[in-house]
């Protein structure tokens, strides 16, 4: 059964006839993440915001209600749990007026005593996480604008629109999940979106490859069976790929702790969403231009469909 699931050629799925459904998905969870940005926004950590954050841990039992309690005089306080036996715990906290990051932190050393072990301490002020919010977006902005010219140059420009317009989806709806859930958004996610990015491009420019491949091969056939022929020929290895990188975040995302959470969490829905935009989305995209010129090498330049 499985090798059957798995042979490289084996599927003969018509991804065309169910295309509006894949767009009206779509459409709507993008819909839902600009909603939740602009109703909830983006929990940003002390990358962004500046504040404290002490991660500490104990030998004993501690109940995070009692931490809470004892802490309860800082301002903005967050407490977490984290480890697979609940004693390690991060907490966040700002400054208030008057206050220096060194004097939340021997607060908190001061409160809680020696029977905590301080493995983590970050204090980042409210200046240098606007400038690191600022050089972040400049970054991401940098890489999809460089994502683009190498897609354009690649591919012919209908190619390239669909590529673009898949990627966006996938970096809009995973903030959108950041958002919904209000998981904390730091430098960490950010590393995990762009290679995001890297990833979900990949693995539609390897389909769009086999699409232009049978464009020149069976030129009597219809736009739909070529579009559905490039998708069931890759689809193996689309699965395939998705499946064995979803395992190894799987466990990262189960093992890495707290620090790893958010890059996990990016990358782990973002294949999902990236492998549903490359076969819903990007290919599907392409029914709307004249695609079958670009198959005839004495056809010249693109001309778009009329």
């Amino acid at each position: 059964m499985l090798k059957k699931l798995f042979r490289k050629r084996d599927y003969n799925f018509d991804f065309m006839k169910i295309r509006k459904i894949g767009f009206s998905i779509a459409i709507m969870l993008v819909l839902a993440s600009i909603t939740s940005f602009c109703v909830r926004g983006l929990n940003f950590g002390i990358d962004f915001q500046g504040g404290i954050l002490v991660e500490v841990s104990t030998q004993k039992s501690v109940d995070i209600s009692k931490l809470r309690q004892d802490l309860n005089g800082l301002k903005d306080l967050s407490i977490q749990s984290a480890g697979l036996e609940g004693n390690i715990f991060l907490i966040q906290a700002q400054p208030d007026k008057g206050q220096t990051g060194a004097n939340v932190v021997d607060h908190i050393k001061s409160v809680l005593g020696a029977d905590f072990n301080y493995d983590r301490v970050e204090v980042i002020g409210p200046t240098i996480g606007e400038e690191l919010k600022k050089n972040s977006l400049l970054a991401s902005i940098l890489v999809l604008l460089a994502i683009a010219v190498y897609i354009w140059f690649r591919f012919e420009w209908p190619f390239a629109i669909g590529c673009l317009v898949s990627l966006a989806f996938t970096l809009v709806v995973v903030l959108g999940l950041f958002s919904s859930f209000y998981w904390e958004f730091d430098m960490v996610v950010v590393a995990g979106v762009l290679s995001l990015a890297g990833y979900a491009c990949n693995d539609t420019i390897v389909t769009y490859d086999r699409v232009r491949e049978n464009l020149k091969k069976h030129r009597a056939k219809s736009t739909d069976a070529i579009l559905n022929q490039g998708i069931n020929e890759t689809l193996s290895r689309t699965i395939l790929t998705g499946i064995s990188t979803l395992v190894m975040i799987f466990v990262l995302l189960v093992m890495g702790g707290t620090t790893l959470r958010g890059f996990s969490l990016s990358l782990f829905f973002g294949i999902l969403f990236g492998t549903f935009a490359s076969i819903f989305v990007a290919v599907p995209l392409l029914r709307y231009f004249d695609i079958k010129v670009l198959g005839d090498e004495s056809a010249g330049a693109y001309k778009p469909k009329e």
